[in-house]
């Protein structure tokens, strides 16, 4: 692999770019990142608007607008309840995604793309720090294996169009990502909001506050339970999703044991990184010259550290002020047992985090009270 940190900005200022899944937690910091940066020529779509698993709608969408670079963030995801839950909808509804927008940028010539995967693509049980050669080597994590294996065919469907057809596709696998427009929904969210979600909702049944309760569920309901629901149904669908008072203890339940142990990024942070590397990385750069089966192109985006759950709740705790009871049921899966990633490849080529986790936390705890 050769550095691409010094190279000159190729992207201009004024070309076309399509964010794909602009509102979500991922593409909107992209966008946020992009206009920061100066760029004012933007294609956004809702999925109302355009839906990308259908070819037909994603087509006539590349045909129209002639996008010159694409950041692919669209994508049907979920936490370890909804991965459970869902496992036809993850692969589906992303390889159909997935395949719809790159043959349609080769198609219609776009200069370059960006496809974020995730780290959950590497094996259970990888060697850690996990390397990008680790993939392919063992069995996956089996409650997000359709996903996970939606987004393999991601990354190796750019890296065979770069291969056959020339094309200049770069797919990056970030980390546990957290901050604005996260989904808050208990059952299908992931780790963190949740947590940032369930902490606050304990803290205002620890005190009592049923106007912050209610000014939450108006918000975001939970299974159709809103602000307008007697105080007996909202007891009962807090229970449901383990926050909840017995003999006049608040308690929160979460699933596993609090032992394995996660890496997080802010959303922000990714951001930087994808449109440090649109902007300043190639395919070219993304493997050693002169091998004859060129693989593991993609790039790992995190932060190189980790906490464990329990840990990190502890930390979330502390910043939404709730101090009741927390019990941790090991007879629900925890997951991959520790998935840390190498980030070395992607110092090499130039960038580094530059927020922390407990500065993450209250930024995104501010930022749900404020939603």
């Amino acid at each position: 692999m050769t550095s691409g940190w010094w190279k000159e900005r190729k992207m201009d200022r004024h070309e076309r770019i399509f964010v794909a899944g602009h509102r979500g937690l991922v593409g909107s910091a992209i966008l946020d990142n992009l206009r920061n940066r100066g760029y004012d020529n933007f294609i956004l779509r809702t999925h109302k608007e355009c839906d990308l698993g259908d070819m037909v709608q994603t087509e006539r969408l590349f045909m129209q607008t002639r996008p010159n670079y694409v950041f692919l963030a669209a994508a049907f995801v979920g936490g370890i309840m909804a991965n459970s839950l869902y496992r036809a909808d993850f692969i589906y509804n992303n390889l159909q995604i997935q395949n719809n927008v790159i043959h349609c940028a080769y198609k219609y010539g776009v200069k370059k793309l960006l496809f974020l995967g995730s780290t959950c693509i590497y094996p259970r049980e990888a060697p850690q720090p996990i390397r990008e050669e680790s993939l392919l080597g063992g069995e996956l994590e089996y409650t997000n294996e359709p996903y996970a294996l939606a987004k393999i065919a991601g990354l190796k469907m750019c890296e065979s169009y770069n291969l056959q057809y020339g094309t200049n596709f770069i797919a990056v696998m970030p980390t546990n990502l957290y901050g604005p427009n996260d989904n808050f929904d208990l059952e299908t969210s992931h780790v963190m909001p949740a947590l940032i979600r369930k902490a606050h909702l304990g803290k205002c049944l620890q005190q009592g506050d049923w106007q912050g309760i209610r000014r939450d569920l108006g918000r975001r309901p939970i299974e159709g339970v809103d602000a307008s629901a007697g105080e007996e149904m909202i007891r009962k669908i807090l229970a449901k999703y383990g926050v909840e008072q017995r003999d006049g203890q608040t308690q929160i339940e979460l699933w596993g044991s609090g032992s394995p142990l996660r890496e997080f990024l802010w959303s922000g942070d990714m951001a930087d990184a994808c449109v440090y590397i649109m902007e300043r990385v190639d395919f070219c750069d993304t493997y050693e010259k002169g091998e004859k089966q060129v693989r593991n192109c993609h790039i790992n985006i995190g932060t190189g550290e980790e906490t464990s759950i329990k840990n990190l709740f502890d930390m979330v705790c502390h910043t939404v002020g709730y101090t009741g009871g927390i019990r941790y049921d090991s007879s629900k899966p925890d997951g991959t047992p520790r998935k840390l990633t190498d980030v070395s490849k992607l110092h090499a080529l130039g960038w580094k985090h530059s927020v922390g986790l407990r500065e993450g936390i209250g930024r995104l705890y501010e930022w749900y009270l404020s939603d």
